[in-house]
C-alpha cells in the first residue's frame, strides 16, 4: 500500500511539473524590479503626478533627487522620491514596456556629477530645465527627460517632439553631430523653453 501510495505521488508530482509548461499556455510574469538609485532628469509633476509628457511648464523635481520604486500597477509606477510618494504614469508612450520605462528613469549613477562638469550655459540651463543650442543628445535628455514614446519612438530621429503644456509642443531638431540645430514652437512656448544667456 505504501509502494502505491508512493507510485500516486511521483505520477501527481510529474504530471503537475508537466501542466506548467504545456504548449499555449502563458508563463506567469516575471515580478517587476524594484528598482532605487536617482532621477535620470529633470521630472515636472503635478501634485503627486508625474507623466511620460513631463509637461516643462510644471514645477520640476531635479535629474538627481533620490528614487525608489515601490511597485507596478496597470501603465502606472508607484515611487518615492526624496521622501516623497509620487505615481508616475506612462500616458502616452504605451508601446514600450513599463519596466522598461522605469529603468530609464532610475539611473545608479547621481547625474548631478555630470552635470557639475558641463559647460556653465549648458550647466544653467539644465538646472533651469530648458534646452540650449548646442545641447547634445544626453544633456537633453537630462535636462528635458525622455521624450513620449508615442510620437519620438526612436532617439535616433532627426527631431524629438517635447510638450510645454497639455497643447502646447514643441521639436528639438538635431544637426548632423547630434547637437541642437533648434526649437521649433510657437513664440510664447520657444521662449519659454530656450535657454538664452544672459
Amino acid at each position: 500500500m505504501k509502494k502505491f501510495i508512493g507510485i500516486l505521488s511521483a505520477a501527481a508530482a510529474i504530471g503537475l511539473a508537466g501542466c506548467q509548461n504545456m504548449p499555449g499556455q502563458a508563463a506567469a510574469p516575471a515580478p517587476q524590479a524594484i528598482l532605487a538609485g536617482y532621477t535620470c532628469c529633470n521630472l515636472h509633476y503635478e501634485g503627486d503626478w508625474i507623466s511620460d509628457a513631463n509637461w516643462s511648464s510644471l514645477p520640476m523635481i531635479p535629474a538627481g533627487a533620490s528614487i525608489k520604486i515601490l511597485g507596478y500597477g496597470r501603465y502606472r509606477v508607484n515611487a518615492e522620491i526624496d521622501g516623497r510618494k509620487m505615481r508616475l504614469g506612462l500616458d502616452y508612450g504605451r508601446q514600450q514596456p513599463l519596466e522598461e520605462w522605469a529603468r530609464k528613469l532610475v539611473v545608479q549613477d547621481d547625474p548631478r556629477q555630470q552635470i557639475a562638469r558641463w559647460p556653465a550655459p549648458i550647466r544653467d540651463a539644465t538646472r533651469a530645465g530648458k534646452v540650449a543650442i548646442g545641447m547634445s543628445k544626453q544633456e537633453v535628455l537630462v535636462s528635458l527627460g525622455y521624450p513620449p514614446a508615442h510620437q519620438t519612438p526612436s532617439l535616433d530621429a532627426s527631431q524629438w517632439k517635447y510638450w510645454y503644456t497639455g497643447f502646447g509642443s514643441f521639436l528639438v531638431v538635431w544637426d548632423g553631430a547630434g547637437r541642437v540645430k533648434d526649437v521649433i514652437a510657437d513664440p510664447q512656448t520657444r521662449f519659454a523653453v530656450l535657454y538664452e544667456r544672459k
